[in-house]
């Protein structure tokens, strides 16, 4: 039906049909699906969740006298700076530390990101490796992003095309990266925020791929690369959505052109830091099989519960339940009636999907041809202490 190149012809003349995912899935109860691909020429996707594996580059420009630095201190949270000497890498889970070297929980990478993108200054101490070149051995600042030179996000593992509900089973409290999971079934905790998350409304990624321009933090950015623990032969429903964790991406952009109410800094108590992070992604209406995709609605959605009070790598769990009856607040488990509460905002999500329509609508943001496909048979390789390939003397 269309090329991308007669899309982005559209945008730049500012007379492109734009809607965001909830507004495809209403107009085609309407209208149905052949009429609705025949009208959208743009679906705007959108999510703002918890995605721990992400991070910042920095480059700080060298001292005078130069220095390599070999340890660095961000606003007391370490960031690491093993490779050129004046590049650092930021970690949004990086725990802070104390003068003193005692940990700070509750100071993180993802906050000194947050502070950054928000033009707030950050104390830098940096420890120097003396050589020939570099013979300054300490160096001691405060930067903003418009004292660097790069500074841009680089994330390995966003955009989870499905996730888990957790649950605890046990007797005590625990702590996760969901949040305080409470005895005896005592609550239930999901992340994905379900038919409007990107990567379900493209469950094959015909349409997402390396070089895929999308709205990363309040700026533009683009998927750069498969994301860690990338799984898409995770087990699937006819309608080609998984049932658990499966396709995953990293994303990069430019953080100089973020901004802070997209990017924040997070606290998860007796856990750690993270980062919330809005991303959105534009479902170009190729064919009439992209609007197709796209009326999944969360009834036909589902995602595992898991129990976490069991400390091993596979869990046992409670069945699948559908993202319907995760967002009505309440799920059976074993008959007892468990409350639910979402890790991503909805909200929010929605704003995303919303204002990256409205940056296409006003012909700012045009989109990309990828230039590689994501993986589509990659498989999940655990790790074990012992592997069997190796000999024990």
């Amino acid at each position: 039906m269309r090329t991308i190149a007669e899309i982005n012809d559209k945008i730049s003349q500012q007379r492109a049909v734009v809607w965001t995912v909830e507004e495809l899935k209403a107009r085609v109860a309407e209208m149905g699906v052949t009429q609705a691909a025949k009208t959208v020429d743009v679906i705007t996707t959108g999510t703002f969740e918890p995605m721990e594996s992400s991070g910042a580059i920095l480059n700080l420009g060298h001292t005078d006298p130069p220095i390599k630095i070999r340890q660095c201190w961000l606003d007391g949270v370490p960031a690491y700076a093993g490779f050129g000497a004046v590049d650092l890498y930021l970690g949004a889970t990086q725990v802070g530390e104390a003068a003193d070297g005692e940990e700070m929980r509750e100071k993180g990478g993802g906050y000194v990101i947050e502070d950054l993108i928000a033009g707030k200054p950050v104390h830098l101490r940096a420890l120097g490796q003396v050589t020939d070149c570099y013979p300054r051995s300490s160096f001691e600042t405060t930067i903003t992003r418009d004292t660097i030179n790069q500074f841009y996000l680089f994330n390995p593992r966003n955009l989870y095309q499905n996730f888990i509900v957790g649950v605890n089973g046990g007797d005590r409290p625990l702590f996760t990266y969901l949040g305080p999971l409470q005895p005896r079934l005592g609550n239930a905790v999901y992340s994905n925020p379900g038919a409007i998350s990107p990567l379900l409304n493209d469950p094959d990624l015909q349409l997402v791929g390396i070089g895929t321009r999308i709205f990363l933090g309040g700026g533009i950015g683009y998927v750069a690369w498969e994301g860690t623990q990338h799984f898409p032969l995770q087990r699937r429903l006819p309608n080609r959505t998984p049932i658990g964790p499966a396709a995953t991406l990293a994303l990069i952009g430019d953080a100089k052109q973020m901004d802070a109410r997209w990017v924040r800094g997070c606290y998860f108590k007796s856990y750690g830091p993270s980062l919330m992070l809005g991303v959105g992604v534009p479902l170009p209406v190729l064919h009439e099989e992209v609007v197709a995709r796209c009326t999944v609605q969360d009834q036909d959605l589902v995602a595992p519960v898991v129990d976490f009070s069991i400390p091993r790598r596979v869990r046992p769990t409670f069945g699948l339940v559908s993202y319907s009856q995760l967002k009505l607040g309440r799920i059976a488990i074993d008959g007892k009636s468990v409350r639910v509460a979402p890790l991503a905002s909805l909200f929010l999500s929605r704003q995303v999907a919303i204002e990256l329509k409205q940056w296409i609508e006003a012909g700012t943001f045009t989109l990309t041809e990828f230039v590689a496909p994501i993986p589509a048979d990659q498989t999940f390789r655990p790790q074990d202490a012992w592997g069997s390939q190796i000999p024990i003397d």
